[in-house]
């Protein structure tokens, strides 16, 4: 890629774009944003943001020794950085705003206007963003240039930063777009303003941060925000706030799922191995296990029909598509690890469960459940429910980790569960445990929060293993 291509602002651009001052060279050239002075390269942009753990400010001088050609900093920050404007380099700058993160989404914005016949295609939820994008990028990749956030970078920093990736030539966006804190939906939505959202569901993710599913789905329902009567909406069929998300929303809204996704039809449940679908008469295999992969399956199919896809496109872009890391991902060894660990909360916790008890399943069915995060007070009810849940399930063996799971473990105990139940806070006893008891033709559900790792279990009972999964470790729980 050439640098007249890869160039996104003139120093002199970010200032006027952002509404800041401007310190040195106004033609410096940007060709990349960052807000890790680690990864700044020749040409970059880096955005100091101040943290409650670190502060990008500290780190401005690395960035400019690094070959950053423009700097954003607070403008309360000036007097402190003054010998650094002094001290710049020719074809460098320094520009002051009031508020970094601000100025980093109105130049995101501003970027994403240079292209408006770009379809942008945005996907919020509970849970399943990730993998309803990666579904529709299958189905709408096959056949037309797209762009989308890698992994699940999709927070207020995360969203506008990979919304510098759209260039001439992209006909699609599809981009999710994840919360975790109140007025952070609206914000995204009026950088990006999604011709077609898609909200898979309202769960109980973030609730510790927003405190009840009712400011969830409030905050969810601000991806249509900047709906003028001209885009398109969607919302699962057995939402509870169904009603609520589609009341007073200036565009059309529709429901999706295995009954509403018109012309979808399930041939067949074939397990760990996916589902044998059919859609408009097309017939094609799904390779994702599990109900709650059949509705990321059945949103992919509405928006990607929204968006103009054939029949044909849908069967071959969704029967190449693979879990990624720690998302449903099958790993086959001397036992049978369904490492589903990249986030957990009540609903996904359940419908895993619901898949493992499902399952034709000759061997053992060993669950190794660690805690879900970011609860709040509604910690100890939810893991009360999944020790109740655990402890119904028809599981040989229940492994509870860490300390919010303790709940758990008396709930499945109390629950009358006579297999072999185990909690634990040391990952090392926990192991040893598992090492012990886990034999040849077991299945091993791994289920936590982000936070627990659970990975690590995979990386020692199956060393050698073979995974369907692509490993993605970008930010975020959801």
């Amino acid at each position: 890629m050439t640098e007249a291509r890869r160039r996104l602002f003139s120093s002199a651009e970010v200032a006027a774009l952002a509404g800041g001052t401007l310190v040195g060279d106004p033609a410096a050239c940007v060709l990349s944003v960052t807000v890790d002075s680690r990864s700044v390269l020749p040409g970059s942009l880096f955005v100091a943001l101040p943290g409650e753990r670190t502060d990008g400010h500290a780190y401005i001088e690395a960035a400019l020794e690094s070959g950053a050609a423009c700097v954003l900093a607070c403008l309360d920050r000036r007097a402190s950085l003054g010998a650094l404007g002094a001290a710049l380099r020719p074809r460098s700058a320094i520009v002051f705003v009031p508020d970094t993160l601000a100025a980093l989404q109105a130049l995101a914005r501003a970027h994403r206007l240079r292209f408006p016949r770009l379809l942008r295609i945005g996907i919020t939820g509970s849970s399943g963003k990730t993998t309803t994008k990666e579904c529709v990028s299958a189905i709408l990749g096959s056949s037309r240039a797209i762009v989308l956030n890698p992994g699940n970078l999709n927070s207020d920093i995360g969203l506008p930063l990979s919304m510098f990736a759209i260039e001439e030539g992209h006909e699609a966006g599809i981009f999710e777009m994840g919360m975790n804190r109140q007025g952070e939906m609206g914000e995204l939505a009026s950088v990006y303003e999604p011709d077609i959202a898609l909200i898979t569901n309202v769960g109980a993710a973030h609730i510790g941060i927003l405190g009840s599913r009712d400011a969830i789905a409030k905050e969810k329902k601000d991806i249509f925000s900047r709906f003028d009567g001209r885009q398109a909406g969607f919302v699962w069929e057995d939402d509870d706030y169904r009603v609520f998300l589609k009341a007073e929303v200036r565009g059309e809204v529709l429901d999706y799922g295995p009954r509403s996704t018109k012309g979808l039809s399930i041939l067949e449940d074939r397990g760990l191995e996916g589902y044998a679908l059919s859609w408009q008469e097309k017939d094609f295999v799904f390779p994702l296990p599990g109900r709650h992969n059949l509705l990321d399956a059945a949103a992919a199919i509405s928006v990607a029909s929204r968006a103009g896809a054939s029949a044909t496109e849908v069967a071959r872009g969704l029967s190449s598509v693979r879990p990624l890391f720690g998302r449903s991902e099958v790993i086959k060894a001397e036992c049978t690890i369904l490492q589903d660990c990249y986030n957990a909360n009540p609903d996904s916790v359940e419908a895993v469960i619901a898949l493992c008890g499902s399952l034709a399943w000759a061997g053992r069915r060993v669950y190794v459940l660690g805690s879900m995060l970011e609860l709040g007070q509604e910690s100890e009810a939810a893991h009360r429910a999944m020790g109740e849940s655990a402890g119904a399930s028809g599981a040989d063996a229940l492994f509870f980790y860490g300390s919010e799971a303790r709940p758990a473990f008396d709930a499945a105990r109390l629950a009358g569960f006579r297999g072999l139940v185990l909690f634990e806070t040391s990952f090392d006893r926990l192991l040893a445990a598992l090492r012990a008891y886990v034999a040849p033709g077991d299945l091993v559900l791994l289920k936590a929060s982000r936070g627990m790792a659970l990975e690590r279990v995979a990386e020692a009972l199956a060393p050698n293993r073979g995974s369907n999964g692509r490993r993605d470790r970008s930010e975020g729980e959801e």
